[in-house]
C-alpha cells in the first residue's frame, strides 16, 4: 500500500520551498515517521540535487537508497530556469512519466513523500503542462510556502485561487518570516491569506518558519495530524 505524498510548493521562487521542506521532514522524523522528500525537478544544478541535498541534511543526514538510484531527483538541468526552458536548452523534454513513477516509488516504501517542486505552483513544466496541473491530477495535496515580502499577497492569494480552480485539497500553509524585515508585513499576509482560505473553502491551517536558520522547534502538527 502506498504511502502519502504531499506537493510542496511556492508562491514563486526563491521564497524558502526547499527549508519549508527540509523541516517538515525532520518534524516528521523526530517523531519516528518514515518520510523521504523528492526534488521533482532540479534546475540549476548538475548531479547531485542541490535543494535535496539541504533536505538530507536539515533532516539529521541521511541518505536514501532512492538518492543513489535517482529516484528523489528524477529530473535535473543545467540552466537555472523554468523547467520548459532549461529542458529546451538540453534538447529534451522534462519526462513526466519518470518523475511520477519515481514519486509513486518512493510512496510504496515510505509512510509519508514530500514532493517539492520548482519555482512557483504555476511553472511550466511543458508546454501544455504547469506543475499545479501535474500535482491535480495526481490527487497531491498541496503544502504552500508563502512570505510576507512586497508583493506576496498577491502572489499567495493567486496561488490559493489555482489550486481551488483545480479542485486541489490544501494540507496547510508555510508561512515563511524570513524574507521580511517588519513583523506588520508578515502579520498583513497572514490575515490575508488566511481570509482567503475560509473563502475559498480550505482549512485554515497555516504554519510560520522562524527567521533563525534552525527550525528544530517548529510544530507542524496542524499539517500533518
Amino acid at each position: 500500500m502506498s504511502g502519502r505524498i504531499y506537493f510542496v510548493s511556492g508562491i514563486g521562487t526563491d521564497v524558502g520551498k526547499t527549508v519549508a521542506t527540509g523541516a517538515m521532514a525532520r518534524y516528521l522524523a523526530g517523531l519516528g515517521r518514515d518520510v523521504i522528500t523528492v526534488k521533482m525537478v532540479q534546475t540549476g544544478c548538475v548531479g547531485f540535487s542541490e535543494d535535496l541535498a539541504v533536505h538530507r541534511r536539515m533532516a539529521g543526514g541521511v541518505r536514501f537508497p532512492e538518492d543513489d538510484e535517482g529516484l528523489t531527483a528524477p529530473e535535473i538541468f543545467r540552466f537555472p530556469s523554468s523547467p520548459l526552458l532549461a529542458s529546451r536548452l538540453e534538447g529534451r523534454k522534462v519526462d513526466l512519466g519518470k518523475i511520477a513513477s519515481a514519486v509513486d516509488r518512493c510512496a510504496q516504501a515510505h509512510e509519508i513523500t514530500l514532493v517539492e517542486g520548482a519555482g512557483g505552483l504555476a511553472v511550466p513544466l511543458d508546454e501544455e503542462t504547469l506543475a499545479v496541473d501535474f500535482a491535480a491530477e495526481r490527487g497531491w495535496p498541496l503544502i504552500l510556502v508563502t512570505c510576507g515580502s512586497l508583493g506576496a499577497i498577491n502572489h499567495a492569494l493567486l496561488s490559493l485561487e489555482a489550486a481551488a480552480a483545480r479542485g486541489m485539497s490544501l494540507a496547510g500553509v508555510v508561512h515563511n518570516t524570513f524574507f521580511s524585515d517588519d513583523e506588520r508585513l508578515d502579520e498583513d499576509a497572514v490575515c490575508a491569506v488566511r481570509r482567503h482560505l475560509k473563502r475559498l473553502g480550505f482549512p485554515e491551517r497555516i504554519v510560520r518558519l522562524p527567521k533563525t536558520d534552525s527550525c528544530a522547534a517548529v510544530d507542524f502538527g496542524e499539517i500533518f495530524p
